[in-house]
């Protein structure tokens, strides 16, 4: 493995910004469902990683970056992968929502949108039992508006189907996989094929991006709150056996330009608030990129985790990913639910291990992706909605 250095943390430009040259480095893929996202990612060491997302709802191609806590020993610089993912998920369903009541004539004055992901992991690295798994949501839509409360019930969960996030949540996607290991395709054990050609590595497309403008979309804001669940630890994220349930909220507000805003906590494991800004007019990454990167960051970590957990050494992890969704059933004007592809990611390891190791990580990267766990298990959400 990497050395454990804190690579983030001197870094003089800003964590989160648009790309300058972003187009000329990332461009999404085909759209074949109407929104189509590429994100591209490279580890910088143990926990950190850097990424550029592209999705063909903007124009503007933005680089995020994810660290952990002290439960992975991580140095904190940044969101946790988890925290991308509801913050793309809730700020998607703020979009629905918003678009429905204007569609069925309901005034709301203000909305406010709280939702609280779960996960599990459960079992042996080393064994090959350790498999992540993904449980129902709880969102809670707190609203001020003249509407009666059915009106507004059935409101919020039309909008949870509306979104295009639904395409994975609903149902159950298997997630589809290609792996370089040394520069050479290597042909997975259990992870399904992507059909199609497999793209560089991204490395050198990431390395040495620099900002348009030193806009903040992300800022961390001390730790959450302390809760009874909590049970995490330095390192304890690492253990080779576990058994914990892993909890992140995300608090959605407006602007009052419309500029979507979410306050991010992480109680179990325990870690820091980040506030992040999401937009689909541009003027930050929309809901779509936070979920790819989400997706992106956390089968990110699970290869570095393995990798830590089994002693064996990979110098380098990288991905270049892919995801397909249908439009907004509200905002995209198609009246459906929002359906969704299968994740596609392409895999590049550098590392002194055999090929066999590269498969073993793979194999389980994804096994224990939370995130690949949410795409291969029908979910719902449990909505309660407060009238302000």
């Amino acid at each position: 493995m990497a050395g454990h250095d804190n690579i983030l943390g001197p870094d003089k430009r800003p964590s989160f910004f648009p790309v300058e040259d972003g187009t000329d480095r990332l461009q999404p893929p085909p759209n074949c469902k109407g929104i189509a996202v590429r994100f591209a990612a490279r580890s910088l060491s143990v926990m950190q990683k850097e990424g550029l997302v592209a999705s063909s709802s903007s124009k503007q191609v933005w680089r995020l970056v994810s660290d952990e806590g002290a439960y992975l020993d991580g140095f904190d610089e940044a969101p946790c992968p988890l925290s991308f993912l509801t913050t793309g998920m809730v700020c998607s369903y703020m979009t629905e929502l918003l678009a429905l009541a204007e569609q069925r004539s309901i005034a709301i004055r203000d909305v406010t949108l709280v939702q609280d992901n779960y996960y599990t992991m459960k079992g042996s690295a080393l064994k090959g039992t350790m498999t992540g798994g993904a449980k129902d949501i709880d969102l809670e839509a707190r609203i001020d508006s003249d509407a009666d409360a059915e009106t507004l019930r059935a409101l919020v969960y039309d909008a949870v189907a509306a979104s295009p996030l639904n395409g994975l949540m609903r149902g159950e996607k298997e997630s589809l996989f290609t792996l370089t290991h040394h520069d050479r395709q290597v042909i997975p054990d259990k992870a399904k094929p992507v059909i199609g050609d497999v793209p560089p590595d991204p490395t050198e497309l990431i390395a040495g991006c620099q900002p348009l403008d030193a806009d903040a979309c992300i800022r961390r804001s001390g730790m959450s709150p302390i809760t009874a669940e909590a049970t995490s630890s330095q390192g304890s994220s690492l253990a080779e056996e576990q058994d914990r349930t892993l909890h992140v909220r995300g608090i959605c507000t407006l602007r009052k330009d419309g500029v979507k805003q979410v306050e991010q906590q992480l109680f179990n494991p325990h870690g820091s608030i980040f506030h992040y800004l999401c937009d689909e007019q541009g003027r930050a990454p929309d809901a779509a990129s936070y979920i790819a990167a989400g997706i992106g960051f956390c089968f990110m970590t699970q290869l570095g985790r393995y990798a830590k957990i089994a002693k064996k050494d990979l110098a380098a992890y990288n991905i270049v990913q892919d995801l397909h969704f249908s439009p907004g059933g509200a905002s995209g004007g198609t009246g459906q639910a929002g359906s969704a592809d299968p994740v596609e990611t392409h895999v590049f390891l550098h590392s002194s291990e055999d090929d066999g190791f590269a498969r073993a990580a793979l194999d389980m990267g994804e096994q224990t992706c939370f995130l690949h766990a949410f795409c291969r298990t029908d979910l719902r959400a449990r909505v309660r909605v407060l009238k302000a």
